[in-house]
């Protein structure tokens, strides 16, 4: 009984397809579309859909945006939209960035999979397609791991056990979302960095974030000038105590926290080894721009 109403607060349809597995968005896409009948693709008008209530990308890279339409306009669109029927028209599930293109590509009409999802799997579908696909920035990352965590009832232990992600990855980024909201927008603009958003955020004064954050655009601070700033526990008092300290059960244990920080992704040491766990090809390549390696072919 219990493992029941565990498994529905997970989510019905993803949970089933990934049980005990990180979830990877492009076998979800893969899946409906397979099973899906060619002579069930609709084609919907652009001016019938409207964007999914739960898409957590709010900016939209106008250059990729151009890139996808030329491509669109010279070869069409290869792979449907996920949609839902709403009252007036459609809701898009997934697919956004290629109703933007087609619009842009000058096209009236999109080929759509029209599917019945409620509430919970429109956000989970929305949300994974955008944090295993797109660049969300710091921000939009943060707010997406929090609609997950509330929506479907997870510690940040288990959703970064369902996405290949490390839980101090989780709890970092959710705690950006308690900066005031003009560095949440600086770090929205990339006026300031993901590793200076990760800092502030431990400070207990708001004004001191606020101040700081002004100071790192206008001196170009770097994080570790920051760290080095705000080392001082009397005059920047943090909202909790650094437990950087090293456990003597496992000598590595600092630098795998660090590294799983780091890459966003969960990483173990043992046995004179490391190991990185990515999700998919997508989250590869971004572990590879991380550590600045050219991916081949």
């Amino acid at each position: 009984m219990e493992v029941t109403s565990k498994r529905r607060a997970l989510g019905r349809g993803l949970e089933e397809l990934f049980y005990n597995e990180p979830i990877d968005y492009n076998k979800v896409e893969e899946k409906i579309i397979t099973e899906t009948p060619k002579e069930a693709i609709t084609m919907v008008k652009l001016s019938e859909l409207r964007s999914n209530p739960y898409q957590p990308r709010k900016v939209f890279d106008e250059d990729a945006l151009k890139e996808l339409a030329a491509s669109i306009k010279e070869h069409g669109v290869f792979q449907p939209i996920i949609a839902k029927k709403s009252i007036k028209g459609y809701e898009i599930i997934a697919g956004e960035r290629r109703v933007k293109a087609s619009i842009m590509a000058g096209l009236e009409e999109i080929p759509t999979i029209i599917r019945n999802f409620d509430d919970t799997e429109m956000m989970e579908i929305a949300l994974l397609e955008n944090l295993q696909r797109e660049n969300l920035n710091a921000i939009e990352e943060a707010n997406a791991y929090k609609k997950l965590l509330e929506t479907l009832s997870l510690t940040q232990e288990q959703l970064a056990a369902r996405l290949g992600k490390s839980r101090s990855h989780i709890t970092n980024m959710v705690g950006l979302l308690a900066l005031p909201e003009v560095i949440q927008q600086d770090v929205s603009e990339k006026k300031i960095s993901m590793g200076h958003a990760r800092v502030l955020s431990k400070l207990d004064n708001k004004e001191q974030q606020r101040e700081l954050a002004d100071r790192i655009i206008a001196e170009g601070l770097s994080v570790r000038s920051l760290e080095e700033l705000t080392n001082s526990e009397e005059k920047y008092p943090k909202t909790h105590k650094q437990t950087k300290t090293k456990e003597v059960s496992n000598d590595y244990k600092y630098l795998q926290d660090e590294l799983c920080e780091r890459l966003g992704a969960k990483v173990r040491i043992k046995s004179n080894k490391i190991e990185i766990s990515f999700v998919n090809g997508n989250d590869l390549n971004r572990l590879l721009e991380i550590m600045h390696i050219e991916p081949r072919g």
